[in-house]
């Protein structure tokens, strides 16, 4: 094996390596944002967030999405 082929073998691995980590961390981020913004569904945003990146990439942005929607307070009842 040449000096070329030894780069150009560790160029592969170097960009295998960039690639899952770059898929690792595209599944982990909807639900760490929902997480740290106090989402009251936090777990299902996560588990969103992978599902779809791994069986659906289209609707992978809807789970970041769900992380920053703000849920509403819920409606304190009134003395009438």
């Amino acid at each position: 094996m040449s000096g070329y082929d030894i780069f150009a073998w560790i160029v592969l691995l170097i960009l295998l390596a960039s690639c899952v980590g770059v898929f690792c961390i595209a599944g982990w981020l909807p639900g760490h944002i929902a997480r740290t913004r106090g989402h009251p569904w936090a777990q299902a945003v996560t588990v969103a967030g992978w599902v779809t990146l791994i069986f659906g990439l289209a609707f992978w942005p809807l789970a970041l999405i769900w992380a920053y929607v703000d849920v509403p307070a819920p409606r304190k009842m009134e003395d009438a």
